[in-house]
């Protein structure tokens, strides 16, 4: 059945702790996690985020050091750094709505509506509240990664251990806008990583759910 053939890629992933630096990605592997990131919802689909794809070895080195020393930044194929705004105001909404115009052909008077509402629900969050809602924003952007990533083979590793404000200012990230979030290392498991041969650990269902 199709939905075990997901669930087994679900139970097959872990949070990879030894990379086979060796393997890396393909240009088609790489392509379709990207634009599986591109596909991710958001609220009003407005994706407040940026994501940098790290390859360069001197630049991953410098962030494995404000990353504690974590292995799988530099051994993993690909890092990936979520991102979001520092500032996120109006003309980020006036951005998104003139592409809903130009993908789907409608005049800027036809959304009217919905642009004040996305102005209206912008205008009333302070800084530090837009900065947390779009940081839930990026985190369902990784979501999706980790599980596009678990259904084509490749393995990854969600991180939150690192020195934000040292990745900003390694990746000039201040300038643009931006600070960073959340990363995210993808590439091929190391046959001597021991993790992967642990049972998962899960709460039962009857400790998770609640049907109402």
């Amino acid at each position: 059945m199709i939905h075990q053939e997901i669930l087994n890629k679900l139970n097959w992933r872990y949070a990879t702790k030894k990379y086979d630096v060796s393997k890396k990605l393909t240009k088609e592997e790489l392509n379709g996690l990207l634009q599986a990131i591109q596909l991710s919802p958001s609220s009003y689909g407005i994706q407040p985020y940026k994501v940098l794809v790290i390859t360069n070895p001197e630049i991953r080195e410098k962030l494995k050091a404000a990353g504690y020393g974590q292995p799988q930044i530099t051994d993993a194929s690909h890092l990936f750094v979520f991102t979001t705004y520092n500032n996120f105001d109006a003309s980020h909404i006036d951005e998104y709505a003139q592409n809903i115009v130009e993908t789907r052909g409608v005049n800027l008077e036809d959304i009217d509506a919905f642009v004040a509402l996305m102005k209206s629900v912008v205008s009333s969050r302070n800084t530090e509240e837009l900065k947390v809602w779009n940081s839930k924003q990026a985190y369902i952007a990784l979501g999706v990664l980790l599980e596009t990533a678990a259904l084509l083979g490749l393995d990854t590793s969600p991180m939150e251990g690192f020195d934000s404000s040292k990745f900003d200012e390694i990746l000039n990230l201040k300038n643009q806008n931006l600070t960073s979030v959340v990363i995210a290392a993808v590439g091929h498991r190391s046959s001597e990583d021991e993790y992967q041969h642990y049972k998962k650990v899960r709460k039962q269902k009857e400790n998770l759910f609640i049907e109402i």
